[in-house]
């Protein structure tokens, strides 16, 4: 498979806000870390969002998933899946744009979603949980 092969579909990849030199930087690290992956996988640190963070460990708990690691790997290989069906893509994005719309959630305006971000990014952010991996073997 080539590289283009694996890359996502550009109209899946958000703009990129980061500045050139960090996004350059980042490039440069993916790629020389490739060939190590490909044997050995890769380990990497995740932050999730509180809403994203609490249904993770509902999963956890309930047993769907062994830890948030395991989580995050099914459900990246899941995407993966995807990315060659992009019927499924669009299917899928049509029907979280039209839940969205059938929110009954009063809408806000533009302007007061701003002041809401603006509030939240300025705001001191709690210590997010961090979950430890426990070693099972004796």
């Amino acid at each position: 498979m080539s590289d283009a092969d694996e890359r996502p579909h550009s109209a899946d990849i958000p703009s990129d806000w980061r500045n050139p030199k960090d996004r350059e930087r980042d490039i440069a690290q993916a790629k020389a870390l490739r060939d190590r992956a490909r044997e050995g996988g890769l380990r990497f640190e995740a932050f999730l969002p509180p809403g994203l963070a609490e249904w993770v460990l509902d999963l956890v708990a309930r047993g769907a998933f062994t830890s948030p690691s395991d989580a995050a790997c099914v459900m990246l290989g899941v995407q993966r899946d995807l990315e060659p069906h992009a019927d499924l893509r669009r299917e899928i994005l049509k029907r979280s744009v039209q839940a969205a719309i059938d929110d009954p959630r009063p809408p806000i305006s533009a302007e007061e979603l701003r002041e809401r971000m603006g509030r939240r990014s300025e705001a001191p952010r709690p210590e997010p949980a961090v979950w430890i991996k426990t070693d099972t073997a004796p």
